[in-house]
């Protein structure tokens, strides 16, 4: 039997599309999180101090991987050469695979290294600073793609056919997002229709297929009709690329990573045998979601390697370049920007390093602290490489090739700047990781209030809730009103003799988290169920939390680094400078909570939208060129070549 062509993306409301997303999160917290109860007031220090390590036995064969890694990285990746030409070379992949980079989170039983994802992290910050492509081509096979999905919800049968591969030969990617889908996966059009009782027939458009050009294998997320049998809904399949019917219909070309392997794959009557579906059918979307949870946490690695270089040119130029009888990082102008990129380095890889070993050990829920690590990471890491390139002024803007061509050290740095751009948009933006994160900060008030503000609840159910509602913040209010951040000796460990006194720091935190908290009540009594609608309020909710977190991670790594290594001192001079930054950006939000132009803002946007400020677009030419905004996805057989790159 032949599927029938796949219909067009769905109509759905916004109602209809919040549910697809709310049936697809996970609902219950089964573990503790320090974040959570942070944005509750709760400042629970004890859930990262002190720091969790991960054994020893993990700790050496992660450094031994490190130390082959580098000098791989050091002699066979060639980022110049893979910018110029925007591939990865074959050999550079061939090389990779024989050290076993493909497999560096897949068991070893199934022949992989089994690394730690805080070893997999540093990996892939390593491998991100010889060329950001490759480190997006592991992260993105990894991380997301088809290994991480088997080994949360695969099979056995699964896990034998396909991990052994995957950890050495076989390259995969992660198939979601549509040319008219993105965030919305409840208009997903891609459907996979049964085909009698083994298999299942695949028909749609994928746009945006990292690793999709070289792919062997693809994890691909489709929806499955409802039957008599079946529940159908959003799936996840594992897929041959080299399928009949597969066809990647061209290679994308962004303004940074160039190397990227990213095309638009269609499907058209490819059969899939319903042994490769991974779990039921149904519950791709929660797959996808419980598997970004600890793959978040590969794209902040790489932020954290780019502020570790931005570190270095800057050092190295600054000392390097004077201007009025001494080096530039001696004017406070440019001494201001090197401080900012080493605190902010020292702060992000505090938060990578403790959401992974808190991942590692499996005690907690990290999925709002993997969120903030993306979030943050992607946000600060840009601004570190924009002030790098402010640092180096006109070389700054000038390319590495036409550097050296005029015999200068060729410093890529508007490349990292390029490169560096995608991560606000890669695996969740930053305004939808604003909501994720947000629905999940107020999941505790929903769980108690939800149905007071539920539209479609009845009066009785709004009484019971009334009646939960009115117990639980009895009970929570009024420890908002007091705690450990108002006592001077409060966090002493964190103050000690010789060294910057972090403690007030820590104070700080405490406090501002009840003070977080309160804002946030406040507001759902003010706008109830539009609270939703008030994106640019959550969105500073988030932020505060995410600076909040941000300085509990650095102050507990600097303690860390002050009783195991050699730089105590210098690690607390780090996260005194870092703090105190922190705090200044933290108390620009909280005042921009109440007193911003949000509302102003929603009527100048009306006013662009029907074209009353039309006038202000007049004196221009437009350079884009003809075309629809949004390319044909209708299903059907390829139009084209097929530009699939098998590695060989």
């Amino acid at each position: 039997m032949s599927a029938p062509h796949a219909p067009r993306p769905p109509k759905v409301t916004e109602r209809e599309a919040r549910q697809v997303a709310e049936a697809a999160r996970e609902q219950d917290w089964r573990k503790p999180s320090f974040a959570k109860e942070l944005f509750l007031g709760r400042f629970r220090l004890d859930l990262i101090h002190p720091h969790p390590m991960p054994p020893a036995e993990d700790a050496a064969r992660g450094e031994a991987f490190l130390a082959k890694l580098r000098a791989f990285c050091e002699n066979g990746i060639d980022g110049a050469r893979i910018e110029r030409e925007a591939r990865i070379p074959d050999e550079t992949i061939h090389g990779l695979k024989e050290l076993g980079a493909l497999g560096m989170k897949i068991d070893r039983k199934y022949g992989g290294l089994g690394l730690t994802q805080v070893y997999y992290n540093k990996a892939l910050a390593l491998a991100g600073s010889a060329s950001p492509a490759v480190g997006a081509l592991l992260s993105a096979h990894q991380s997301i793609g088809v290994p991480q999905p088997l080994k949360l919800f695969g099979t056995q049968e699964q896990k034998d056919a396909f991990l052994p591969r995957l950890a050495r030969t076989d390259i995969s990617a992660f198939l979601l997002t549509e040319p008219d889908v993105g965030s919305d996966p409840a208009r997903l059009a891609t459907t996979a229709v049964p085909d009698g009782d083994d298999a299942y027939v695949l028909d749609g458009v994928k746009l945006w297929t990292t690793n999709g050009v070289v792919a062997d294998l693809l994890v691909v997320m489709a929806r499955v009709p409802r039957t008599e049998t079946g529940r159908g809904g959003i799936t996840a399949f594992v897929v041959e690329a080299d399928s009949p019917g597969v066809t990647v219909e061209h290679r994308n070309a962004f303004m940074g990573l160039r190397g990227l392997e990213n095309g638009v794959t269609r499907f058209h009557q490819v059969r899939v045998p319903a042994a490769n579906r991974i779990g039921p059918e149904g519950a791709g979307l929660k797959i996808a979601l419980t598997t970004l949870n600890t793959g978040r946490l590969s794209l902040p690695a790489m932020c954290v390697g780019a502020g570790k270089w931005c570190l270095k040119i800057a050092r190295e130029w600054s000392a390097a370049r004077e201007q009025w009888g001494k080096p530039v990082a001696r004017h406070e102008a440019v001494g201001g920007k090197i401080s900012f990129i080493a605190a902010t380095t020292f702060a992000l890889e505090a938060v990578l390093d403790l959401s992974s070993q808190m991942a590692d050990e499996d005690r907690n829920d990290i999925r709002i602290e993997a969120a903030l690590a993306k979030l943050y990471g992607s946000e600060m890491a840009w601004l570190m490489a924009d002030e790098l390139v402010q640092i180096r002024g006109g070389r700054g803007f000038e390319t590495a090739d036409s550097l050296a061509a005029r015999g200068e050290r060729a410093v890529p740095a508007e490349q990292i700047l390029r490169d560096l751009r995608i991560n606000r948009i890669f695996e969740g933006s930053t305004e939808i990781m604003h909501l994720l994160i947000a629905r999940e900060a107020v999941d505790a008030h929903l769980k108690v209030a939800g149905d007071l503000i539920d539209p479609d609840k009845t009066l009785s159910d709004k009484a019971k809730a009334g009646a939960q509602a009115t117990g639980f913040y009895a009970r929570w209010l009024p420890r908002l009103v007091t705690g450990p951040g108002q006592l001077p000796r409060s966090f002493g460990e964190f103050h000690p003799a010789g060294h910057p006194d972090l403690s007030g720091h820590l104070r700080y935190v405490e406090r501002t988290s009840r003070k977080l908290a309160r804002s946030t009540f406040y507001a759902m009594s003010r706008w109830q169920g539009r609270l939703e609608t008030k994106q640019g309020f959550l969105g500073r909710i988030v932020d505060i939390g995410a600076e909040l977190f941000a300085m509990s991670a650095a102050c507990v790594r600097a303690e860390l680094l002050r009783t195991t290594e050699d730089h105590g001192r210098e690690a607390y001079q780090l996260a005194d400078v870092f703090c105190r930054q922190s705090r200044i950006r933290t108390e620009e939000l909280l005042g921009r909570l109440w007193t911003n132009t949000d509302d102003l803002d929603r009527t100048v946007v009306e006013g662009v939208l029907t074209g009353t400020y039309g006038w202000l677009e007049e004196g221009i030419v437009d350079p884009s060129g003809e075309g629809p905004w949004i390319a044909d996805a209708t299903p059907g057989p390829a139009k084209g070549d097929n530009v699939h790159r098998p590695v060989r």
